[in-house]
């Protein structure tokens, strides 16, 4: 008869356990985290020798720079010689910087060339 009702206390001991674990959990899963553009598995040769991306009329050339976004931050501007290309989702028109991804959050800076160069 003892060893009854500690094993059913034993039960439910771990029973209200659990249910106050799984409260503290975090329900919001990975809403907005899942990346919605692939990641190549190296960056273009073009890009790496400095070739500008020619986009609305202008080159724009690779930076050493790089910005960290997430993919919700960006906009598909095109695709150019196989890369895909974004904006920033608040960058409005004439765009200061163009991007290409290059890894997870890791966005390659363009810049326009000048029209002196």
């Amino acid at each position: 008869m003892r060893k009854n009702i500690r094993m059913k206390r034993s039960f439910w001991g771990a029973a209200l356990m659990s249910l106050a674990l799984t409260g503290c959990v975090s329900s919001t899963g990975n809403v907005g985290n899942m990346p919605k553009y692939g990641v190549p598995v190296a960056e273009a040769e073009w890009i790496r020798e400095g070739e500008p991306l020619e986009y609305d009329g202008q080159k724009w050339y690779p930076r050493d720079d790089i910005d960290v976004l997430t993919d919700a931050e960006v906009v598909l501007a095109g695709e150019y010689r196989g890369v895909q290309f974004f904006t920033s989702r608040v960058d409005v028109r004439p765009y200061s910087r163009l991007y290409t991804k290059f890894g997870r959050n890791k966005f390659r800076i363009f810049l326009r060339q000048k029209s002196d160069d």
